[in-house]
């Protein structure tokens, strides 16, 4: 069956007008959390850190590709061995599978570290491209499309000559072995995770290593789109309209609110966005299903996001669903995190340098410092981690 995501791709480059919009759901995040990536657990209680199981986990990722109304399912290496090349989940559906192709360093977040999002990322892959494709270390031509063909690739620029070398020289090597093995990615471009060097104007500083860094690759190895933080409709028309041969996407960051969801999908594509990977505001949603129809319908310019709001609540309570906030609470603009340790380098949508003092301080760290867990109790231990959790999962 032909894809949604090729489809859509071949009109958008075709007519960058066109209202096309590809939406993707990333469920990657046991490569990053760990035990509390598939989400809390319907079952915890107030203060209880219970989670989904990965079982959990994959039969939501089944039914939300049975459901049909996302273009991508964005999974682990794990994940998509299971589910795409043992189930043949994707074989009959137009929904495309995608694996997480690395997880650099500032997606270590193991409980209890605290450490690893603190340090400057580095560049790492579990994952091969070989068992992306065919579940084992070395696929033969004619095996190479049992399993996924697109991955997400992850680069974190530090403004720091010799990490970001290190972390450009991992790409490359990545891009040419992809292109070798008939293997498409999308490039994910997270901001600054130290403060060490951050940018007097991060939006910029982020466009301009993206297009600097594309400029010198030829269209065989370029990335199918990008995924980047939104930094607000200024960035986003810049770099849309530099290169129409570049599609530009959003990540989604923490839960927010759901207004925070929908209007971010909204603002972005209404500056040129046409693609948008939204990961812990789906997993955290009430019901999933029901908050990614109504993602959709925004996505399609069939609601606007106040109305996707109060529909959604409309839903919820046919389905007997008590929501996480009032109405009125869950239709307020908050400020979430965007990268995966829960942290924002300023606001999302100014400069570090228009960001205030206490802002600039926590670029790329926790939101609070990490204490010294040798003058804590066994209780006030547990505690911090909660919130930690709270903070990070939404």
């Amino acid at each position: 069956m032909q894809k949604s995501l090729d489809r859509k791709l071949a009109r958008i480059l075709a007519d960058p007008s066109c209202r096309d919009f590809i939406l993707a759901d990333a469920k990657d995040a046991d490569m990053a959390f760990g035990l509390a990536a598939p989400g809390r657990s319907p079952e915890h209680h107030p203060g209880e850190a219970r989670f989904r199981t990965l079982a959990d986990y994959r039969q939501l990722m089944r039914e939300i590709v049975a459901q049909g109304l996302v273009d991508i399912m964005l999974m682990s290496a794990s994940s998509n061995e299971v589910l795409t090349l043992e189930e043949r989940l994707f074989d009959s559906n137009h929904v495309t599978p995608a694996v997480r192709a690395n997880d650099t360093t500032d997606i270590w977040l193991a409980a209890g570290s605290g450490h690893y999002a603190q340090q400057p990322s580095q560049p790492f892959r579990t994952a091969t491209i070989d068992h992306m494709q065919c579940g084992k270390v070395e696929c033969s031509p004619d095996e190479r499309r049992l399993g996924a063909d697109l991955g997400l690739y992850s680069v974190t620029f530090n403004n720091d000559v010799d990490l970001d070398r290190h972390t450009l020289d991992a790409y490359k090597a990545f891009r040419l072995e992809a292109e070798a093995k008939g293997f498409r990615h999308f490039l994910e471009v997270f901001d600054p995770n130290v403060s060490a060097h951050a940018p007097a104007d991060l939006p910029r500083f982020i466009n301009d290593n993206i297009v600097r860094t594309l400029a010198g690759v030829t269209a065989r190895g370029r990335p199918v789109f990008l995924k980047i933080v939104y930094h607000g409709p200024a960035a986003m028309e810049a770099l849309a309209g530099y290169d129409r041969s570049l599609v530009v996407g959003i990540l989604g960051g923490s839960a927010g609110t759901t207004f925070d969801a929908f209007h971010m999908l909204w603002e972005a594509k209404k500056y040129g966005a046409r693609v948008a990977l939204y990961g812990r505001k789906i997993n955290n949603a009430e019901h999933q299903l029901t908050f990614i129809q109504y993602l959709r319908a925004v996505a399609d310019d069939e609601l606007v996001p106040e109305e996707a709001v109060k529909a959604y609540h409309g839903a919820l309570q046919k389905l007997g669903i008590r929501p996480q906030r009032p109405l009125a609470d869950d239709l307020r603009h908050t400020e979430t995190a965007s990268s995966y340790s829960g942290t924002t380098l300023g606001r999302n949508r100014k400069s570090a340098a228009s960001a205030s003092p206490a802002a600039r301080g926590a670029v790329g760290g926790q939101a609070a410092a990490t204490p010294d867990f040798s003058t804590m109790t066994q209780a006030e231990k547990v505690q911090w981690n909660l919130d930690r959790w709270k903070r990070i999962v939404g």
